[in-house]
């Protein structure tokens, strides 16, 4: 153990006291406590817009071992991060490695916080913290330095898409098939599961009337915070669903599609947020392993009849997608994309660009 480290305390919301060391940047935060069970993937999740408003708790003992990748881009994106920044609020581990050691590092995660004014805690009893959180559900917490103190924030209340996506329409690629990407805190790995598979990607802003745009179909992605809090998307979205032109939605996206088509949501007591869930395919045996990061769930009973459960969680129930009957319209409350995690499901790529070949086909017919 290096000497001389700054002690830090995290504090829940029912007063329960953890007290750490200090790595990272040395500020007081505060945001809603969940846990990752993944063991490896750091970079990535600390990247993903979805956990903006978060302190993300690491299940696993040991983090930082491997380092921070390097900065090399790929589509004009970086090749291995899911956002430009760091969308963290702190981040908590049992034990943090001062020493790293991988062939693509080019920096320590703590070094990598401090760029990005993040404030991480460790020598904390992790197995205890999530056992709390297991039981209690979803609580708010902070980080505190150096005494110093500030209130508690809870993220549901606020729009955290306006916060992380796109400000401006974007476009990437050259490719014969046009997609929008409705940007609610887009995973980058989703450009990329895109742009590999001969596409123009144009992202734009949560709140961008994507209809008037030129395409051949829309992805919805991913993003942060209560699905409820986005009535502009939604409102798109119900534009969107009048007409026939493929449609895939992923995380928030599930949740968004479902809201526009008639549904409600709810959050879970302790969120899904992990490398190993198994999910199976409604009206067949076929089971996947699953990347997953949310907090709400869509209620599938609420859907209108013209939907139906396209995928269910095999650990609680609850939806993991949905699709229109008729309309070639589908989503995954899982990542196919992935990154990190699994790339089991990535399929579902290459069958929405089946069904925007078909529907291109009709058109010409």
């Amino acid at each position: 153990m290096i000497s001389g480290l700054k002690k830090v305390k995290l504090v829940l919301d029912d007063g329960t006291v953890f007290n750490g060391k200090s790595f990272g940047f040395p500020k007081s935060v505060s945001g809603e406590v969940v846990f990752n069970t993944a063991m490896t993937g750091y970079p990535e999740s600390l990247t993903d817009p979805s956990y903006k408003g978060q302190i993300l708790v690491s299940t696993y003992p040991l983090v930082g071992n491997y380092g921070v990748p390097s900065k090399e881009e790929e589509f004009g994106i970086p090749k291995f991060y899911e956002s430009d920044r760091i969308h963290i609020s702190g981040l908590v581990v049992s034990d943090y490695s001062f020493e790293f050691s991988h062939w693509n590092a080019g920096h320590s995660l703590s070094d990598w916080l401090i760029q990005n004014e993040v404030p991480g805690i460790f020598d904390i009893d992790t197995r205890e913290l999530t056992k709390i959180l297991r039981e209690k559900g979803p609580m708010l917490g902070k980080i505190i330095i150096d005494d110093v103190d500030v209130p508690f924030y809870n993220p549901d209340n606020d729009n955290l898409a306006a916060q992380v996506c796109a400000t401006e329409k974007m476009i990437y690629g050259n490719g014969k098939h046009r997609i929008v990407l409705v940007d609610t805190g887009a995973k980058y790995n989703i450009l990329r599961c895109l742009l590999k598979r001969d596409t123009t990607v144009i992202r734009v802003p949560w709140d961008y009337d994507f209809t008037k745009e030129d395409y051949d179909g829309i992805m919805l992605s991913n993003g942060p915070g209560n699905p409820e809090v986005y009535k502009e998307t939604v409102a798109n979205i119900q534009k969107a669903l009048k007409g026939d032109k493929p449609i895939f939605g992923i995380c928030l996206g599930n949740q968004l599609m479902g809201i526009a088509a008639g549904g409600s949501t709810h959050k879970l007591k302790y969120g899904h947020r992990a490398h190993n869930h198994p999910v199976k395919k409604v009206g067949t045996d076929t089971c996947y392993i699953t990347s997953q990061n949310h907090g709400f769930v869509l209620d599938t009973k609420s859907l209108e009849k013209d939907w139906e459960p396209l995928f269910v969680n095999l650990n609680d129930d609850t939806n993991e997608g949905i699709r229109h009957k008729t309309k070639p319209f589908f989503s995954t409350q899982f990542h196919p994309e992935a990154s990190s995690g699994p790339t089991d499901t990535e399929f579902l790529f290459d069958e929405f660009i089946g069904l925007i070949e078909k529907y291109k086909e009709a058109v010409v017919s």
